[in-house]
């Protein structure tokens, strides 16, 4: 975790600790210019969380971030999203601020935890103790193609 920082929402926003619902979660993909997801496959995706943080603005979800997992030995954390007018106020440190305190108090001490860093999100990242797992290992995916792409 972060060291000495702990950083608090703006006044107005409120943090939930839930799986965000399916509606909500597409939107915010869709909104923050992440990959978009069918409804059927976003359903089964969220299932699989293990933990997830929403902020709400005026009773709106405006950001979210969850980890998923294998529940004892590999976790990632995924699906970090603001929505871009909320984008610079630190509510993204205080979504992976609360993840990682679960993180540190409720999984295993040998549990790998990975994500994949997208633009300039390393620098957040780096606040909490991820760091680059290149040279020794390189980060690759596989997407499915459909008609959503």
């Amino acid at each position: 975790m972060s060291k000495g920082q702990n950083f608090s929402l703006p006044d107005g926003y409120s943090m939930l600790k839930a799986t965000p619902n399916s509606a909500d979660y597409r939107r915010l993909r869709k909104e923050t210019g992440l990959s978009p997801k069918t409804k059927e496959a976003a359903e089964a995706g969220l299932r699989g969380t293990i933990f997830a943080v929403q902020v709400l603005y005026g009773g709106e979800v405006i950001g979210m971030g969850r980890l998923i997992g294998d529940g004892g030995c590999h976790f990632q954390i995924v699906d970090m999203a603001v929505l871009p007018q909320h984008q610079g106020k630190g509510i993204g440190s205080a979504i992976m601020e609360e993840l990682n305190r679960y993180i540190d108090q409720q999984l295993p001490p040998s549990a790998y935890i990975s994500l994949i860093a997208d633009g300039d999100a390393h620098h957040l990242y780096r606040k909490f103790g991820f760091d680059d797992v290149a040279p020794a290992s390189r980060g690759m995916y596989r997407r499915v193609l459909s008609d959503l792409q």
